[in-house]
């Protein structure tokens, strides 16, 4: 089976986190189109997913004419206030086959500012 370069790139990327990964640290993967952004905090041990968001749930669809990088923000936050409720601190972050460039970058740098170590 042929798989495409996109998807070998994920592969690539997932599989060195979840090969460093360790029993007091969680994966954050990101996955992003060309008008959403949505993560989630997975924990590899027990292939469950702890928290999410998205910038397709309720809240965000009241909010008009937010560009993309202030969309990438409000998520952001969102996603760090959720998991200090659940007191996750520390994860590693998945870009998946996206850059760590743009609105990938924006919202790493605004979980940090927000408490998360990665």
């Amino acid at each position: 089976m042929k798989i495409n370069t996109n998807i070998r790139k994920r592969y690539r990327v997932s599989n060195k986190v979840k090969k460093v990964a360790s029993i007091d640290r969680y994966r954050l993967s990101i996955s992003r189109t060309s008008k959403n952004i949505s993560a989630q905090i997975i924990d590899d041990r027990k292939s469950i997913t702890l928290l999410s968001a998205s910038s397709v749930e309720k809240d965000f669809k009241s909010q008009n004419k937010i560009n993309k990088t202030e969309l990438s923000k409000i998520v952001a936050e969102k996603l760090a206030k959720k998991a200090q409720e659940k007191k996750i601190k520390k994860i590693f972050f998945d870009r998946g086959e996206y850059k760590y460039h743009g609105r990938v970058k924006i919202f790493a740098d605004t979980l940090r500012k927000n408490g998360m170590e990665f």
